[in-house]
């Protein structure tokens, strides 16, 4: 058996943490052993909502939550431990993220909230976290991350792949059978989906996409949402809420615009904005495979396949479930950290260089 990994994600979508164990091996292979997922408490939520925007005594605000955070990431990683028959001593480290507020680039920073230290000592195991930060000092984006895991774990000798991640935001990696690897991100995800239709029905995410499937699309406001400087980016790049958001959205409606036609554009608009990528970045293109919480969006899906005019399958297919393959991308970061291996593409980040990625928190 390879040495054991845990890997935590708690992702722009807010709804809350998931982990899990994994083996992951010298040649960065992994096999999943074990997967949770504990949502966040509504107030919890609210407050790391809050702090994606300038607000009061948000200093201690974000220091309190990241306490918070590494006690929820504790109790999480018991849960896995226990539920897998697994002890503490027995998990090499945890991969932990943390849980991004502020993610800017181009002014040199990027702010993921965490405790590492306090995880170590709540769970007895050395943590990995702060991963973006030797990327960004090297130039870089900070993100994606996970496409140098995706071309482990999923390229094909034979078979040009398209990896697409559709969590709060969407992001693809394109893995061509010969040649390097590209990733980046590509929009919103379900960000703004799951924004409005909470607001709009109570309902923290668009089941199925069943609400927006009743809707129409409007023209004028996906154009309008369209015409966002980031679009018109060429790779590399990365975003996140301090680009899109629903004030953002909210400043280009019209009174008369129907809530779920709004819904129906937003799904469009995610839809477009992958669309595009994989038309301008993805020549050759054979197969998409989806993961994350909007590869469960089946008006999506149909909508990504009539744009792209390419079978969409999801990472399951590929040895992975689309529900984890972000935290198995942490539980690899871990390992490759550890043996001091880089964990960044610098064709994919824009790093000057590769770099060993992550700070260690020896339990």
């Amino acid at each position: 058996m390879a040495p054991l990994y845990a890997g935590l994600m708690s992702g722009t979508s807010l709804d809350g943490i998931d982990a899990v164990l994994a083996e992951v091996g010298q040649g960065g292979g992994c096999r999943l052993r074990h997967a949770l997922f504990h949502p966040f408490p509504d107030d919890l939520r609210r407050t790391l909502l809050g702090l994606n925007q300038a607000g009061a005594n948000e200093l201690e605000t974000a220091a309190l939550a990241a306490n918070e955070l590494a006690r929820r990431y504790a109790a999480v990683i018991a849960d896995l431990l226990k539920e897998s028959g697994t002890r503490a001593d027995q998990v090499t480290a945890i991969g932990c993220h943390g849980q991004t507020v502020r993610h800017r680039p181009d002014l040199g920073y990027t702010l993921q909230l965490n405790n590492p230290a306090l995880l170590a000592e709540l769970s007895g195991i050395t943590v990995v976290g702060d991963f973006r930060s030797r990327d960004i000092a090297a130039g870089g984006q900070g993100a994606p991350l996970v496409p140098a895991f995706h071309a482990g774990a999923f390229r094909h000798p034979l078979r040009n792949r398209v990896i697409v991640n559709i969590g709060g935001i969407s992001n693809l990696t394109w893995l061509p059978a010969e040649g390097d690897a590209l990733g980046f991100d590509c929009g919103p995800g379900g960000l703004l989906l799951d924004g409005w239709c909470e607001s709009h029905t109570g309902q923290p995410f668009d089941r199925n996409g069943e609400w927006a499937a009743g809707g129409t699309v409007i023209g004028e406001l996906l154009a309008a949402l369209l015409a966002h400087p980031f679009f018109a980016l060429t790779p590399p790049k990365s975003t996140g809420r301090d680009d899109f958001h629903l004030s953002w959205l909210q400043a280009r409606l019209k009174a008369d615009y129907d809530a779920r036609d709004v819904q129906a554009t937003l799904l469009e608009l995610t839809a477009r904005a992958i669309a595009d990528a994989i038309d301008k970045h993805c020549p050759g293109a054979g197969e998409i495979h989806l993961c994350g919480g909007g590869a469960h969006n089946g008006a999506l899906r149909q909508r990504l396949a009539a744009l792209t005019g390419l079978a969409i399958g999801l990472t399951d297919d590929l040895g992975i479930p689309a529900d984890w393959v972000e935290a198995t991308a942490f539980a690899w970061l871990a390992r490759q950290t550890l043996a001091g291996t880089t964990g960044n593409l610098p064709a994919v980040t824009g790093a000057r260089h590769p770099c060993v990625l992550g700070a260690i928190y020896p339990a």
